[in-house]
């Protein structure tokens, strides 16, 4: 039995119910999370997958169950999961972003988002920690948080 459940366990997809244990407090699409973090002044934390994507199952392991990774977003964002299978919109809208902004695209993909639902930075498969000449997610998101600030 997991020690977290968060609100993505009253959903039906197969990917958002892979995440409704993790210790990311994830919301699913929708006015709560909007409402969340406009009332708190937090950018949002968009990751958007699918259930047979290895990378997105790497990403959940390494840093959606970590508790550490978990407590930075918890603290700065408003963490929202979609699954691209449920939401091709969403999916097309913000792969356009991160494809213009970083010139390649994939899942998982991570965005960042202003409170009006407006990226502002964006990326695919992030570590949990600095390597392979990567920006880790952890250091990333300390970077955007102190900036937001």
């Amino acid at each position: 039995m997991s020690l977290h459940t968060n609100r993505l366990i009253n959903e039906k997809s197969p990917y958002l119910l892979q995440h409704a244990h993790n210790p990311v407090d994830w919301f699913p699409w929708g006015d709560e999370a909007f409402l969340r973090a406009r009332a708190e002044n937090r950018p949002i934390f968009l990751s958007i997958g699918y259930s047979t994507c290895h990378w997105c199952h790497v990403m959940a392991h390494e840093s959606f169950e970590n508790e550490k990774v978990a407590k930075i977003i918890n603290d700065h964002f408003v963490p929202v999961k979609v699954d691209r299978e449920e939401r091709p919109d969403l999916d097309r809208v913000y792969m356009t972003f991160v494809q213009a902004t970083t010139g390649s695209g994939g899942w998982p993909m991570t965005v960042w988002l202003t409170s009006d639902l407006k990226p502002f930075a964006g990326g695919t498969y992030y570590p949990p920690e600095d390597r392979w000449g990567r920006p880790g997610l952890s250091s990333v998101l300390l970077k955007i948080a102190e900036v937001w600030e």
